[in-house]
């Protein structure tokens, strides 16, 4: 089960946030301010981070960077209710961007893709074949 941190400076919309992906099967966690997001980098170890863009004020791009920095392999789609970034050569930095909306179709699609291309592989597990003596019969 996938760990997702949400970074959003509005509680109602980290809440309306996680109700929506926690029904899809996610674990989420939230965090409101850019401090914050360290501790949770640390702590949770989170498989994906859904990030603000105006995170107290426009800081989403330097929490974007100091994430990165930390761990270049874990994606963080930027989320904002402006669709004027989408042009923007920073969102490169980021591994997808949602635009808010109350239908959350296109985030839910967003995050299963992102983590999908994101999956660490499994460990082999070695199986070991049974084979009954000749004549035995077999109970399934």
């Amino acid at each position: 089960m996938a760990i997702i941190l949400i970074v959003d400076d509005q509680e109602c919309i980290r809440a309306l946030v996680s109700e929506e992906l926690a029904d899809e099967g996610y674990r989420i966690t939230g965090a409101g301010d850019a401090e914050s997001v360290k501790g949770c980098l640390k702590l949770l170890r989170p498989d994906l981070v859904l990030l603000d863009l105006y995170l107290d004020g426009l800081v989403g791009w330097d929490v974007l960077r100091d994430i990165k920095r930390q761990d270049p392999s874990l994606p963080v789609i930027m989320m904002t209710a402006h669709d004027s970034f989408m042009d923007d050569p920073r969102i490169s930095e980021a591994d997808g961007y949602v635009v808010k909306s109350f239908d959350f179709t296109e985030l839910k699609q967003k995050v299963a893709h992102v983590l999908k291309q994101n999956q660490k592989p499994q460990p082999m597990v070695e199986t070991k074949e049974y084979f009954p003596k000749a004549g035995m019969a077999h109970q399934y």
